[in-house]
């Protein structure tokens, strides 16, 4: 079977997902080895019996849901090539303005940044790329979790970052920092939402926090001013509909210059704080 009449078969099976074209050109690329524009290039090209079984399997496992990020094992952010596993949330590219957000408020020599809740190293990993004079430090309550982070941070070659386990502060020491960031659960349990895509695959820890999906926002706050340098930054990323509670969190624990942004859909999604020197 050729690769275009391959394609046309996987978008009908695929039809009813949310993104069926890109899926199926990712798992191409996944089995083939080639690019998107070879794959467009050459769709007259014969696929192998093999290669034919292995798109088989992953169609039938991405058409019951499943994310094609853990059908292939890697998913880009920041344009880095991260490799994803089952024990963290794949990292997604409304999280890409946290790093936005983040970068924006690094001072120019030799900042310090601390990650709380680094599942992948996404975050950590593209701002110790984007400021290689930065020393960054990820940290995730999940062992699994900071392996993961440490494999991606060798096969990067990022040497400005390390990462280890500690349930938020709990293993931190007396260590301050430039800027806090932290991509939290931040999900109320009785949302909708956690029952359709590809969310139903990926672990409730990291989706979930109680107190309408604030108790982790108030936890970090609460604590953020004892590991933060005077004018450090504090920085979340949040549900569309939490920024004001966030804002005000912030505020009540002495935090200033405190905004939202919004991402590429124009939904709030990332509130940060300065503490007042």
């Amino acid at each position: 079977m050729e690769i275009r009449q391959w394609r046309r078969a996987a978008l009908a099976q695929l039809s009813a997902g949310e993104s069926p074209k890109r899926d199926v050109e990712v798992l191409l690329a996944h089995v083939t080895g080639k690019s998107r524009s070879w794959l467009i290039a050459f769709d007259e090209t014969v696929l192998t019996p093999e290669q034919l079984e292995q798109l088989s399997a992953l169609v039938a496992r991405r058409a019951s849901g499943e994310p094609v990020a853990w059908l292939t094992g890697e998913r880009e952010f920041w344009s880095l090539p991260l490799l994803v596993s089952r024990d963290t949330l794949i990292p997604r590219p409304d999280t890409e303005l946290l790093v936005e957000v983040a970068l924006a408020h690094l001072p120019q020599n030799g900042p310090t940044v601390l990650d709380l809740g680094t599942g992948t190293g996404a975050v950590a990993l593209a701002i110790a790329s984007e400021r290689p004079d930065a020393q960054v430090t990820g940290v995730d309550c999940i062992a699994g979790a900071v392996g993961l982070a440490q494999n991606n941070a060798q096969r990067l070659a990022l040497a400005n970052v390390r990462f280890f386990q500690s349930d938020w502060f709990s293993a931190i020491g007396e260590a301050r920092y430039t800027l806090i960031v932290s991509n939290p659960p931040y999900i109320d349990e009785a949302d909708e939402h956690l029952c359709q895509g590809d969310v139903r695959f990926e672990p409730i820890s990291a989706l979930v926090a109680g107190d309408h999906g604030l108790a982790d926002i108030k936890k970090i706050s609460a604590r953020a001013a004892d590991y933060l340098l005077p004018g450090g930054w504090l920085m979340f990323e949040h549900g569309w509909q939490q920024a004001e509670q966030v804002r005000a969190i912030l505020r009540s624990h002495h935090f200033v210059q405190v905004e939202t942004c919004q991402d590429y859909g124009g939904n709030d999604r990332v509130t940060f704080a300065q503490l007042s020197e």
